[in-house]
């Protein structure tokens, strides 16, 4: 019996990826549990398991194909006396039927239950060899051309008709690289965009990654969706740079590097407990505000493909040993892409740490519906004073964002002067009760 496995949602509203590696062949005997396809999704990057055992009959899409949520991914015959039935197909349009397993027991069939497309009489499908008769009349109209939608907006672009682009991916689908490949040899100018100056040679077309896409929706979100405010304060550490350069060897000795970074985790978490505000999130629907009771930091990373923000739970409950130990583990899963989704959920505040690239202030961006996020800049040694002398100085500017709607100017101001202190002197953090 055929099992159709549909792309299932890995969780946090995914709505497609994109294949990064298929981990079997046409044929292929798999047992329920083993990798089929490496995906990437809007927040990670995951294997994606069995779920039945048999043999790999097709796969739909080939490495850089994006497939939505629902859609089939790799087609499975199977030993199991289970049969599939769906309901009566509409004629009018084309509808997504649940298909129910039937068997002679009533236990459950898989933790994924799969969908079927019934089309309507027009609808182009993917071919098969079930049921092939023969070759295609001359006289059949020529077929709309199966492509991914990063192709298609690809051609679009670049005014390329692709219905005449030859395709590699499976039942001849079109694929980004075919489009590029059909651009070098027409012999004929491909057109840019409108109100464009350049010619087609100086511009190169990248298709948008999972990652980039979510950032460029996450940002609109945020911005269309909460009242930013930026408030931007210098806080002298040259007392944290000396409690640092004391500990620094220590930690290297244990495997841990010890970054400003773990310090700063560390202050956000103790200030958000005397001001919770800023630990909240507004639920307008309610009417009502969620206090977070508990502190979990999100960091941004600067990874490859783009930021993420992977989450150190009860930061305030942590040693700073164990922030900068997490800091270190996170940062390298997030460059080599081997988040999961649980290392991503239930950040209750954000910071990032655009200083040590470059820049002194921002103006960051909140990651919603979070209420507020802080940004550390480039220290930078400043004359300062200091009990009536000039002296050398250690400053570290922070740019605090919140939105507007769940905090006043008078609490954000408070919040970043008790982070301030926490900064100024490291010791405090033992002093708490």
């Amino acid at each position: 019996m055929r099992y159709t496995f549909n792309f299932p949602d890995l969780g946090e509203g995914l709505e497609e990826g994109t294949i990064l590696e298929w981990y079997v062949t046409q044929g292929q005997q798999v047992k329920e549990g083993d990798p089929l396809v490496q995906m990437e999704t809007d927040k990670v990057v995951a294997d994606i398991p069995s779920p039945r055992k048999g043999v790999v009959a097709f796969m739909h899409g080939s490495v850089g194909d994006v497939i939505k949520v629902g859609s089939p991914l790799v087609e499975i015959e199977t030993n199991d006396d289970v049969v599939y039935r769906d309901s009566q197909p509409s004629e009018t349009k084309k509808e997504k039927v649940t298909t129910e397993p039937v068997s002679e027991t009533d236990e459950d069939a898989g933790a994924v239950v799969g969908t079927m497309e019934v089309a309507e009489k027009d609808v182009i499908m993917p071919e098969s060899k079930e049921g092939a008769g023969g070759d295609i009349s001359p006289d059949t109209p020529q077929r709309k051309a199966l492509a991914t939608p990063v192709a298609r907006a690809m051609a679009r672009e670049m005014g390329i008709d692709i219905n005449k682009v030859p395709g590699s991916g499976p039942s001849g689908r079109v694929k980004s690289e075919d489009i590029l490949n059909f651009k070098t040899g027409m012999s004929i100018p491909v057109s840019v965009p409108q109100n464009s100056t350049a010619n087609a040679e100086d511009v190169t077309y990248l298709p948008l990654t999972q990652i980039r896409k979510t950032i460029a929706r996450n940002m609109l979100h945020a911005k269309h969706n909460a009242a930013h405010m930026s408030v931007f304060e210098e806080v002298e550490i040259s007392g944290l740079m000396a409690v640092r350069d004391r500990y620094k060897q220590k930690f290297a000795e244990k495997g841990v590097k010890l970054t400003y970074l773990a310090f700063i985790v560390k202050a956000v978490a103790m200030a958000l407990k005397k001001h919770p505000q800023l630990n909240s999130q507004i639920d307008t629907e309610n009417s009502r505000m969620i206090v977070r009771n508990r502190y979990h930091i999100g960091i941004a990373v600067d990874a490859p493909d783009g930021l993420v923000v992977p989450v150190i739970r009860d930061a305030d409950r942590q040693s700073i040993f164990r922030i900068a130990q997490q800091i270190e583990e996170l940062a390298d899963k997030a460059r080599k892409r081997k988040l999961t989704l649980d290392e991503m959920k239930e950040g209750s505040f954000s910071v990032t740490s655009f200083g040590s690239i470059g820049g002194i202030f921002a103006t960051p961006v909140i990651n919603y519906p979070q209420a507020g996020i802080l940004g550390i800049g480039r220290i930078m040694q400043t004359p300062i004073v200091k009990d009536n002398e000039i002296v050398i100085g250690h400053i570290m500017p922070i740019s605090l964002t919140v939105d507007h709607r769940i905090v006043d100017g008078g609490e954000t101001t408070r919040f970043i002067y008790h982070v301030m202190e926490y900064l100024t002197d490291p010791i405090s953090f033992l002093m708490e009760e």
